[in-house]
């Protein structure tokens, strides 16, 4: 009977066999120096890569489609495919293809994810997210896995609350159980985001709580799923939810563009971008979570108001603490590298280099008498046997690739430093064969010699060669017109060991470096913390510049509900201002007064004005000093913000809809500590809806939650409410009008704006005058008639103006040069 032939070569049955488990990923088959794709993963990868797709012969079977990347350029690759929301799986060898009997054993050694990219260097962190359902909330748990950060959140168990999370959050990927696949799809949730489904746990002591628990565990599951390796690297999880934190939604930080502007949606604008001197991107990192996280501990707070005021004090510990950070690099990702054996000699190197400002760092801190700068200096240990080792192994000039070699310092090695003789062409051991032969023959001037096409060689002049004996085993090589070139036993072994010497070193560097890395990683969580407090100094430092550079003060925090500001600034309107000033406003909300309802036109700062009293808030409680004359502030517990909103096309939602959805979120999550800031609720519906769901929504937060508000708006009959509501207190914009004309002062002032000046600001915007003119006849009208609308429609004739008559009138070729210019003078009168 004949037997069957199998439909593929076993190396593709190997690679079918791996694709089988892994069939939503893209596999990166490694063969020699080329990761092959076959199939349709070669297929789609030429699309997304734009590679030529080819095809390999794989058996019986007809030609399979393949296509392929250079090992050593893959990460680029790689790198494209995840931005795209794919899944990358590396196949690497298990074994040596040299000591393997049959197939070389391969199995995937690591899965790249949006979420899960370690060679993304962008500075910025990027979550891997986990949604759980609990019983009556939504917990999250999310982690960094270049950083290690991992935190624990949780939210409302309602769709608004959820989508709000995810867009806070702003994950790179998000892992769910099968049962919430179907929810998040239909909430359009994920829009842009890489959704994938998880049903293993992996269990952890550190969370109590069951739910929390369980999304901390799935969360590890995914995170062991790709990365294929023990999870120690992983910092202990932080619960943000334990009332430590600010709560701070997406349409909040967008809102106040606190790390991004609204206008361009670049750090440039932002809170992130005033506030940002930091001097390593740890720092800016850290610095960016804080902004988004601030604190509502207030012991936590005054602990970093005093270490601004210690660098305050001591001008020189901070320009030196400047210069030294200055000199750290991304500690993180570094220890990120060598966890996962992709780190190089020129990682520790940078380590080295930062572990070596360690003890300056020590010195300047030892100088500020604070609480916080104390427990840094507990965390901070001496480096020096560590800076010591690295500083004696490796050449500061080493290249990136562990594969070149060259990376160790001669000396640190014995048997290194043999084949880097060698390599560089044994001379002294060529020199020492040299003298012995010499030695040996008595030929004074016998020497060794070498070319490429006949290798070493000693070379014998004719007058010489009568003293060449059968016991020297010299064995001619090479007949020369004056002589001759022989080869000995001896001399083809070092040879043989001078051909071979550079794939010696290299291997044996790179047996070094592993050693290296091994020794070192023992010392990892160690160097996590030293990372965690260079981040936090550094981004202290710079609350401490930025205070410093703009005049800020420290404010007063208070347990009593005040919210009191005298000469408050917006920070960032006065950033960009430069050299104009800024106009200063008050504010004062306390047990007595908790709302604020302002009005006044467009254009006259009232927008600006609830933005910087946000944004005060937000300065204090990250720790930072605030732009006032004096400032006695209460810790919030939440912030929410309703400015302004675009259609939300893709998800069905006008832009009154997502106003009310905004609002909605806010009322139902805010506390007695919260502050609002509403800025012309109603506005997207008619003029009696909008001004009756306003008016209810003032009394609702007035009744029911007692929070402080800030509630700007065009509809003036709002401002009577304080007389039924005495906690409620008007200001309004400032307005100068002259000649018919109005210019803003930007200062408010107490009592109700009692007019309205859109008219005016239409005529500043520069609309037609026969727009304006007629705008402002009919409001004539309708104020003095309130509830008709004026049917006397005026018919705009489309008759040319004196001057577009003079214009027409004109024949240019009958005027001289002295009539034109003429002409032009009497037009220029008629204009103006």
């Amino acid at each position: 009977m004949k037997k069957e032939t199998a439909p593929y070569t076993p190396m593709m049955m190997q690679y079918l066999a791996i694709k089988e488990r892994y069939p939503d990923t893209l596999i990166f088959f490694r063969l020699g120096d080329f990761y092959e794709l076959f199939f349709e993963d070669a297929s789609t990868a030429s699309k997304e890569l734009g590679l030529v797709l080819t095809g390999k012969n794989a058996g019986s079977e007809s030609r399979v489609p393949m296509c392929g990347v250079p090992h050593h350029a893959s990460k680029n690759y790689i790198a494209r495919l995840v931005e795209r929301g794919y899944r990358v799986g590396i196949v690497e060898q298990l074994e040596d293809a040299s000591l393997a009997k049959g197939l070389v054993s391969r199995d995937v050694t690591q899965i790249f994810t949006p979420g899960a990219f370690i060679d993304r260097d962008d500075g910025q962190h990027q979550f891997m997210l986990v949604v759980e359902r609990g019983t009556y909330r939504y917990v999250f748990a999310y982690a960094d896995i270049v950083t290690g950060d991992v935190f624990i959140d949780q939210s409302l168990l309602d769709d608004a609350s959820l989508t709000t999370m995810i867009r806070t959050i702003t994950p790179k990927e998000i892992v769910v159980a099968p049962d919430l696949v179907e929810m998040l799809h239909t909430l359009n949730a994920t829009r842009g985001i890489a959704l994938t489904i998880e049903s293993n746990l992996v269990e952890s002591s550190l969370i109590r709580d069951e739910e929390e628990a369980r999304a901390h565990a799935r969360l590890l599951a995914a995170i062991q799923a790709t990365q294929k390796r023990p999870l120690t690297f992983l910092k202990s999880p932080i619960r943000l939810h334990q009332g430590q934190r600010m709560e701070l939604d997406a349409d909040t930080i967008q809102h106040l563009e606190l790390v991004v502007s609204l206008k361009n949606q670049t750090k440039f604008g932002s809170l992130y971008w005033l506030l940002d001197e930091t001097k390593t991107v740890m720092g800016s990192r850290l610095l960016k979570q804080w902004i988004m996280q601030p604190l509502t501990d207030a012991h936590q707070i005054k602990a970093r108001y005093d270490v601004l005021d210690a660098f305050l004090s001591h001008r020189l510990v901070m320009e030196g603490l400047s210069q030294t950070l200055g000199e750290l690099y991304d500690i993180p990702r570094i220890l990120t590298r060598m966890h996962y054996q992709n780190a190089n000699a020129r990682d520790l190197l940078s380590l080295k280099q930062s572990l070596s400002k360690v003890p300056i760092v020590r010195d300047y801190l030892l100088q500020l008498e604070t609480s916080l700068t104390h427990s840094f200096l507990a965390t901070m240990h001496d480096e020096s046997a560590t800076v010591s080792l690295l500083e004696r192994a490796l050449s500061p000039d080493a290249p990136v690739s562990i594969k070149e070699g060259m990376m160790f310092n001669k000396g640190y090695d014995s048997q290194l430093d043999e084949w880097i003789d060698l390599a560089q062409g044994g001379r002294s051991q060529l020199a020492a064969l040299e003298t012995q032969e010499r030695e040996r023959t008595g030929i004074k001037n016998l020497k060794v010699g070498y070319n490429r096409v006949f290798g070493y060689y000693l070379e014998i002049s004719q007058g010489q060669l009568q003293h060449i004996r059968p016991e020297f085993q010299y064995e001619r090589k090479q007949t020369l017109t004056n002589g001759e070139r022989f080869i000995t036993p001896e001399l083809k072994a070092l040879e043989l060991k001078l051909l071979h010497a550079q794939d010696q070193r290299i291997k044996r560097e790179e047996i070094l470096f592993k050693q290296l890395l091994d020794e070192l990683l023992p010392h990892i969580s160690r160097w996590h913390q030293l990372a965690d407090v260079m981040s936090q100094i550094d981004a202290l430092l710079s609350l401490a510049y930025v205070s410093g550079m703009y005049r800020y003060i420290r404010p007063t925090l208070n347990q009593n509900q005040t919210l009191k500001l005298i000469g408050s600034r917006h920070p960032v309107i006065e950033k960009v201002m430069k050299k104009a000033a800024f106009v200063a406003n008050d504010v004062s909300l306390d047990e007595a007064h908790h709302t604020i309802l302002i009005t006044g036109p467009n254009m006259g700062g009232k927008s600006t004005y609830m933005r910087q009293i946000a944004l005060m808030s937000v300065l204090a409680q990250i720790g930072c000093f605030v732009p006032a004359e004096t400032a006695d502030m209460m810790v919030f517990d939440h912030i929410f913000t309703r400015m302004g909103a675009s259609d939300d096309l893709v998800g069905g939602q006008s832009t009154f809809m997502m106003e009310m959805t905004q609002t909605q979120y806010a009322l139902a999550h805010a506390t007695a500590s919260s502050l609002l800031i509403f800025d012309e609720i109603g506005r997207g519906t008619s003029t009696y809806d909008g001004m009756a769901l306003a008016q209810a929504i003032i009394e609702y937060v007035e009744t029911r939650i007692g929070c402080k508000t800030l509630f700007s708006t065009h509809y003036h009959e709002l401002t009577e409410l304080q007389s039924t509501l005495p906690l409620i207190t008007n200001v309004h914009a400032s307005v100068v009008e002259e000649a018919g004309t109005i210019s803003f002062r930007y200062k408010m002032l107490p009592g109700a704006m009692q007019r309205s000046y859109g008219v005016h600001v239409a005529t500043l915007a520069g609309l037609p005058p026969l727009i304006t003119e007629r705008a402002h006849t009919l409001l004539a009208s309708f104020e003095t008639q309130p509830n008709t609308v004026n049917t006397n429609v005026v018919r705009v004739e489309n008759k040319p103006s004196r001057i577009d008559q003079a214009v027409r009138d004109l024949d240019p070729l009958t005027l001289s040069p002295l009539a034109a210019l003429q002409w032009l003078i009497e037009l220029k009168k008629k204009v103006d």
